[in-house]
């Protein structure tokens, strides 16, 4: 079973910036598709963008021109760079395969406060 062990959180102004990381512990890493989700309190889990196999990338509209996915098949690692942060960003960021409903990471803070 893959696991997937995200980092990179924290807590940030408006406007900043953060890179999260993702690193995956399976063999075949790059016939993957690979996506960040994230989770707000009291609200459901979302898909926030998405990286196939062959470096296509999709984004939810919220986060277009702020939020880049790509991927190092040679590290197993997905990244999520994520610029001018806004307070709504706020939630726990996690990575896994973009249609996953179990096997999820312990996730990574994104806090955006001033």
């Amino acid at each position: 079973q893959v696991q997937f062990v995200e980092s990179g959180g924290g807590l940030v102004q408006p406007g900043g910036s953060l890179r999260l990381s993702c690193v995956a512990s399976t063999t075949g890493f790059n016939f993957l598709d690979m996506g960040w989700f994230r989770q707000a309190p009291g609200k459901q889990r979302d898909l926030v963008a998405r990286i196939s196999s062959t470096y296509s990338t999709n984004y939810i509209d919220s986060v277009k021109g702020r939020f880049s996915i790509f991927r190092d098949n040679t590290k197993n690692t997905v990244y999520l760079q994520m610029n001018n942060l806004k307070p709504e960003d706020t939630a726990l960021y996690y990575c896994n395969h973009p249609s996953a409903t179990t096997n999820w990471g312990q996730g990574t803070q994104v806090t955006v406060s001033s």
